[in-house]
């Protein structure tokens, strides 16, 4: 009788080590259109996560048609979901306002923030044939917006803004052929939204020369946007600091995941954010600093985390 209890108590605690050892934290994260810059991010901070947390925590990185989608998902999804978007679209989302109206639900008060990511970046590009150095400038010109995107939405709402709308050449060209188009004089600059240093933008300032424009404090606040300050150096000829706005972008999940999942998702997140930074540069933009753009509630877990590392939260937060 003893021989099989020394038996069984050796398979069980077998098992019980052998569970441990292969334990994982599975993670759905939604993120954006596998052609974005976005996806691109998921896919390193996936990676990161599972080198980072020695293979413990796996995520799964889901295609998404935008950021409403992921909103309305939160509501539908249990467990370890994480997905992106503007903080603005969670506010509305509670409050049931814009796209969200008619389409309210008690869940969207559970989405909890886990840690920015880099931010929707205006870039008014202009080329260096063109002379243009500010806003009005542009007057006369010809310029690319694109089509659908933030960025061309974004950018048509300035010019009327601004007082430019009626007075430039808006092109036809495709926001993909905007380099080429550049060069080849067919437009006098583009617009492009997304995190810097905008891989469009890089291409245009080595291959063109090109003056990205600064916007005056007095239209950023106009524009009602979060300002962003992109550093000398982050293109080929730009020697002083770039002044745009930006989009502020945000990782967030649910009530239904567990502190202690969400605390090692945000320290391995910011663990891991300088070794994502030499592999592609948008994330050197990001810091402790843009906690400041999360509006509502942060997950307790992460609460924790910054807590620890000794970053700012305010009392609406936590």
């Amino acid at each position: 009788m003893t021989l099989f209890k020394n038996v069984f108590l050796g398979i069980a605690v077998s098992t019980a080590l052998a569970t441990t050892a292969y334990a994982e934290t599975r993670i759905t994260y939604k993120s954006a259109k596998t052609t974005s810059s976005y996806y691109q991010m998921a896919v390193q901070i996936a990676q990161a996560m599972k080198a980072g947390s020695d293979g413990d925590i796996i995520v799964t990185v889901e295609e998404s048609q935008g950021s409403v989608q992921n909103v309305m998902e939160a509501t539908v999804r249990s467990g370890n979901y994480v997905f992106t978007t503007p903080p603005v679209l969670v506010m509305l989302a509670q409050k049931g306002k814009a796209m969200f109206k008619d389409k309210t639900n008690p869940k969207f008060n559970d989405i909890r923030a886990l840690f920015p990511i880099p931010s929707l970046t205006m870039h008014f590009v202009m080329s260096e044939k063109s002379g243009v150095t500010d806003f009005a400038g542009m007057e006369g010109k010809t310029i690319l917006l694109g089509k659908g995107s933030f960025g061309a939405k974004e950018g048509a709402k300035y010019l009327k803004l601004f007082g430019l709308e009626g007075k430039v050449n808006l092109s036809e060209v495709e926001l993909s052929n905007a380099g080429p188009a550049l060069k080849n004089g067919q437009i006098d600059g583009f617009v492009t939204a997304g995190s810097y240093p905008a891989p469009n933008v890089i291409e245009a300032a080595a291959g063109t020369g090109v003056k990205v424009i600064s916007l005056t404090d007095e239209q950023i606040k106009t524009s009602k946007r979060t300002k962003l300050v992109i550093p000398a150096g982050t293109y080929a000829g730009q020697t002083e600091n770039i002044t745009t706005t930006s989009l502020p972008v945000v990782a967030y999940t649910t009530t239904a995941m567990d502190d202690d999942t969400a605390y090692a998702l945000t320290k391995t997140y910011w663990d891991s954010k300088d070794g994502m930074g030499s592999a592609a540069k948008w994330w050197n933009g990001v810091s402790f600093d843009a906690l400041s753009n999360i509006k509502g509630k942060i997950h307790p877990g992460a609460v924790k985390y910054y807590q620890e590392a000794g970053a700012t939260l305010t009392a609406d937060q936590m």
